[in-house]
């Protein structure tokens, strides 16, 4: 994946092409269906300001429709053209690109990376050498869940080349393939494959070579290239006390560029038809052309490695799996006796869900423009269940206990240490904490005396600039704007009278692991 003007230049160029093609000739359901009920019951439940919903199933037109409003106080619809960030279903994308170019003779799925990038490395050289394409794919090269995610989110100012040469300092948190823990950087470094076997950026081959074939003109690659208003808002809950309580706010995107062929696809339900299509015809929708193979499209549901096992559904979780494992850009798991291959994806504000059930011919995509993953999940099984004629379930009231559950957890932690000031304050002048700090994969933060309290500044990430307030001994928290990530607690290493050392910690017990602060060993370089 290349950046800056080049890349956007591509993009442009690209987008430019796409909007002239006609979307596919498919019957869309345009009557009143059981699944509109369904989901304005949800939205009204749980206060969901908006969702787009595609589905296609044997012997029935598709149906691409919208629900309620892009933004909250807003009138503007949802409807089936209007964008949404669809975050990590975009893995599926770059697995497909993947497996587009190991069709092509130009890669190899059980062929080393460093055969391809020789400037690929991890911080195990014996890892280096054995990690393959394949590896990038299914979360088991040993980093640790979310490593290096603050070099993403929120947005920052790095270049995919910069994580690419951060990765070796990232530290293995278990042997290499030795288990399961998503990351979003390794798909990254995929992109980074990408572009470096197609001759274009990663944005342009999704572009050119997926949406383009596939008569997807509204979806772009990433969100800095998006040139309509009918895009989807952002919602999340901000406290108190924590992110997650509080009354329903609308809020900014704070991802970067750099996400792309992570999390980057923006895309309407409409736009999710011909890729669900595409899936359920391992490579081929009807009347368009054949992307991948079906060789290929069994690599990519393939499990990989195991991700869970119990034993099995019990009354409280009729759907829970007996195993779930990750394959190429998806996860595999059993749900009422089927196989479901499904993804789900989560950006500040959004929650969506991708799934098929290829025995059965049913795809579905469920976007959504609020951060709540358990209404949205349980959702998506209300849809599912419906679709496959199971034994009725009251999945709103699921969702409620699920999510009273998880309050009344959240809300014992919020009561405890985790959240809450221990006892101590600074031992020594606030001139002494004050210095330049520097972890090997993340980079530089300042930490300053302004006006009689300290300030924190992570460098290359815009929205966390602010002030230190004492948090225990030798201890401060952060107090980002409001909706600005995560908090977190800085606590300082002291030795001969000044501070020499940070580590980190969220604030909130309910942070999303994507605010990897315990990660970083920040080091006092000034």
């Amino acid at each position: 994946m290349t950046t800056g003007i080049s890349r956007r230049a591509a993009l442009g160029m690209g987008a430019g092409a796409l909007a002239i093609a006609a979307r596919p000739a498919w019957a869309v359901e345009a009557a009143p269906s059981p699944i509109d009920a369904i989901v304005q019951r949800f939205m009204a439940a749980f206060e969901i300001p908006g969702v787009a919903v595609a589905l296609v199933r044997p012997g029935r037109a598709d149906l691409a429709r919208g629900y309620g409003v892009r933004r909250l106080g807003r009138p503007e619809p949802v409807d089936a053209d209007t964008l949404f960030s669809i975050a990590s279903n975009t893995k599926a994308y770059t697995a497909a690109a993947l497996a587009m170019l190991v069709e092509a003779g130009k890669l190899g799925w059980d062929e080393p990376v460093v055969r391809y990038m020789p400037d690929f490395a991890l911080a195990d050289p014996a890892a280096t050498q054995m990690m393959t394409v394949r590896d990038l794919l299914c979360h088991r090269s040993g980093l640790a869940l979310g490593a290096g995610d603050l070099m993403q989110f929120p947005r920052s100012d790095r270049t995919a080349g910069e994580l690419l040469k951060a990765l070796p300092h990232l530290k293995l948190a278990r042997g290499f393939r030795a288990g399961y823990a998503y990351d979003n950087i390794l798909y990254v470094v995929a992109g980074i494959l990408v572009e470096r076997m197609s001759g274009m950026a990663w944005t342009s081959f999704v572009e050119q070579r997926i949406f383009r074939p596939l008569r997807m003109p509204d979806a772009v690659a990433n969100l800095p290239l998006v040139r309509t208003a009918d895009i989807a808002g952002r919602h999340a809950r901000l406290g108190p006390p924590l992110r997650g309580f509080g009354r329903l706010e609308v809020i900014e995107p704070d991802e970067g560029p750099v996400v792309a062929a992570a999390g980057g696809i923006q895309a309407s339900a409409r736009d999710a038809l011909p890729w669900l299509k595409t899936q359920l015809g391992k490579g081929q929708a009807p009347g368009l052309p054949r992307l991948w193979s079906e060789k290929q499209a069994e690599e990519m549901w393939t499990p990989q490695v195991l991700t869970g096992a119990t034993a099995g559904p019990v009354p409280e979780n009729p759907v829970r799996p007996v195993l779930q494992g990750y394959a190429l850009g998806w996860f595999v798991r059993d749900y009422r006796g089927r196989r479901l291959v499904w993804h789900s994806g989560g950006l500040s504000g959004q929650i969506t869900h991708t799934a098929l059930l290829p025995e059965q011919g049913i795809g579905l995509a469920l976007w959504s423009n609020v951060e709540d993953g358990a209404a949205v999940s349980y959702l998506r099984y209300a849809l599912l269940d419906h679709l496959l004629g199971a034994p009725p379930v009251d999945w709103i009231a699921a969702t409620r206990r699920a999510r009273a559950k998880n309050e009344a957890e959240a809300r014992a932690l919020a009561a405890s240490g985790d959240v809450k000031a221990p006892p101590g304050g600074p031992s020594l002048p606030l001139a002494a904490y004050a210095g330049r700090y520097r972890d090997p994969w993340y980079g530089d933060v300042v930490v300053s005396e302004r006006g009689g309290r300290l300030w924190i500044d992570f460098t290359r990430t815009p929205v966390f600039n602010g002030p230190l307030e004492p948090w225990g001994a030798d201890a401060f928290r952060t107090r980002w704007a409001r909706g600005a990530g995560e908090d977190a607690i800085v606590t300082f290493t002291l030795a001969a009278g000044r501070a020499t050392a940070i580590r980190m910690k969220a604030l909130s017990p309910l942070a999303d692991f994507s605010y990897d602060f315990h990660d970083l060993a920040l080091t006092r370089v000034e």
